[in-house]
């Protein structure tokens, strides 16, 4: 051959070696290249992640250790749904201004948060599942598509927990969410209990917003109190329905010990705290509570440390400043531990 022949030739040869070492070394400085370019993308992505307001957390127990405890593996994504890290599956249309592209897609492990909840709320309602025996019963209270109903029940189910579920809604289209998430993770109507209505310490009959869509507003307020006059225009102008109020102790009232309480009622939680404590501290074994003022938190912190619950969990609501006053972008989360059924 030619190039065998003239390759024989020193400065030929010399040549021929210089360039192979270039193009070796243009070669590893491009895989060099490719290798800093995505460690400082994953630098970025961690800095920012280590920023989240997400991570002020305080806790008394590993709350990342029990997301990884309880994580699913090897799921597979389910067509027409959103799949979590526990292996829930969600329905797009729940939310469709969030997860409408989000169809056939399996969620990694959520942290320091994702769409709708972070290390601090996962990390409470989990431990609520620890804590449980051999049922896990609970209730979440403006339980909405049924989220910590299906979250909890799913991860209370793989540790082979026998479990009931119970939810209270005011908004029938959320109701009927609830009803079809259920069903698509698997739960039988015999482990679930589902009541249109209000939650509250006595009852009585609220005044809820209708929604022409559900699902495209979330955190509608009850309206308490109304007069009859309100109440009957409210109804007839088609603004509101008149819905009955569910007291806590009637939710309860077919179980011994609620492993579980979810509270997130848009500002009404201290309240219900306060009006309901007899039966709190007779059944419910854990609370977690989605906190929307500074006021509402203080006032848990004196309810609650003076009844002798502890806190376990607590990441404070945050909001940002608008014309000197506080306004909340992120609700609070507070997770609550009945020594009286959860001792040390």
């Amino acid at each position: 051959m030619l190039k065998d022949l003239a390759l024989q030739l020193p400065p030929l040869r010399r040549l021929y070696d210089s360039r192979k070492s270039l193009q070796m070394a243009y070669d590893l400085a491009q895989v060099e290249k490719a290798t800093y370019q995505a460690e400082l993308a994953a630098a970025k992505k961690e800095a920012v992640a280590a920023r989240s307001p997400f991570w002020h957390y305080s806790s008394t127990f590993d709350a990342v250790d029990a997301m990884h405890r309880y994580a699913a593996h090897d799921l597979e994504p389910m067509p027409g749904h959103l799949t979590n890290f526990l292996g829930v599956r969600i329905n797009p249309k729940f939310f469709p201004g969030i997860l409408q592209d989000r169809a056939g897609e399996v969620e990694g492990i959520p942290i320091p948060a994702n769409w709708h909840a972070d290390v601090a709320e996962w990390g409470a309602a989990l431990r609520a599942v620890d804590l449980s025996r051999d049922t896990f019963t609970m209730i979440e209270l403006g339980c909405g598509w049924g989220c910590w109903m299906n979250n909890t029940g799913v991860a209370a189910r793989r540790v082979s927990r026998k479990v009931h579920l119970i939810g209270a809604e005011g908004d029938e289209g959320h109701i009927g969410f609830a009803e079809e998430s259920l069903a698509t993770n698997g739960f039988s109507p015999e482990q679930i209990e589902l009541h249109h209505g209000i939650a509250a310490a006595q009852s009585g009959i609220a005044l809820f917003p209708r929604q022409s869509l559900a699902g495209e507003k979330w955190g509608l307020e009850p309206v308490f109190g109304a007069t009859e006059s309100q109440e009957r225009e409210a109804v007839e102008s088609g603004s509101h329905e008149a819905l009955p109020m569910v007291p806590i102790s009637r939710l309860a009232a077919n179980y011994r010990r609620i492993d579980l309480l979810h509270i997130d009622i848009q500002g009404g939680e201290a309240d219900l705290v306060d009006g309901c404590l007899p039966i709190l501290n007779e059944k419910i074994a854990y609370m977690l509570i989605g906190t929307h003022s500074k006021q509402i938190e203080g006032r848990l912190y004196e309810t609650l440390l003076g009844a002798g619950w502890r806190l376990e969990m607590e990441r404070a609501a945050i909001l940002g400043l608008i014309d000197g006053k506080p306004l909340i972008s992120v609700d609070g989360v507070q997770g609550w531990r009945n020594p009286a059924l959860s001792p040390d």
